[in-house]
């Protein structure tokens, strides 16, 4: 068990910089942070104008980013899901190799629909593929990725499934087909864990407001 907290940079809401927002990759780290019970400070950074402090340690102005035991500062969540996951392992979040792409096309599918301004051009069909694959693995697999123990596959999707559920269900009134069962329980498993109410945006409003300049450019 870890006895400092460790510190970490993560994305404010937009116009809240007092409030935690709407970064996927950043709830990913403060998931895995929660799961493993390690005490963390989190910093949050207003993306729209980033400290000099903080474009010191992430010269690319990248959140998340998590200082490591060294001193030194680390950003990519895949990066610093992997630190978390061999500095402190246990609990074990490992995904078997053979199930660490489930539902990997999901986010990128989604993005492109919500995008999308020709309802013809396949992009919901896309997303709606990759949401069959995963209730298929599920079916077979679940209640998650890797069975009765959350993963960091789980903890990597569940943030991307939030989106996908806010900003569709906003911007296109769309929302995952009833009838994908295994998916929707998945969700709503993910959605109602501590750690996720622990580290979700501070509110939906955030979640539509990072995607909007997105949707509308």
């Amino acid at each position: 068990m870890a006895t400092e907290a460790v510190e970490v940079c993560v994305k404010a809401a937009v116009g809240r910089p007092d409030l935690l927002g709407d970064c996927p990759f950043s709830q990913r780290v403060l998931l895995t942070l929660e799961e493993k019970r390690v005490p963390y400070e989190k910093k949050l950074i207003d993306v729209s104008k980033k400290p000099e402090w903080f474009l010191r340690i992430s010269p690319e102005g990248k959140v998340p980013v998590l200082k490591y035991e060294d001193g030194t500062w680390h950003a990519d969540s895949d990066v610093i899901t992997q630190y978390l996951e061999d500095k402190y392992p246990n609990p074990s979040l490992a995904t078997p190799p053979q199930y660490a792409s489930v539902g990997a096309k999901i986010f990128p599918t989604f993005v492109t629909f919500l995008k999308s301004k020709d309802p013809n051009d396949g992009s919901e069909q896309a997303l709606l593929t990759e949401l069959r694959s995963l209730e298929e693995h599920l079916k077979s697999h679940g209640p998650f990725i890797n069975g009765e123990k959350i993963s960091a596959a789980d903890l990597s999707l569940a943030p991307k499934l939030y989106h996908l559920k806010v900003a569709l269900g906003h911007f296109k009134r769309w929302s995952v087909p009833q009838e994908l069962t295994h998916v929707n329980n998945y969700m709503n498993a993910l959605f109602n864990r501590e750690s996720f109410k622990n580290t979700k945006p501070a509110g939906e409003e955030y979640v539509i407001a990072g995607w909007k300049p997105k949707v509308e450019a």
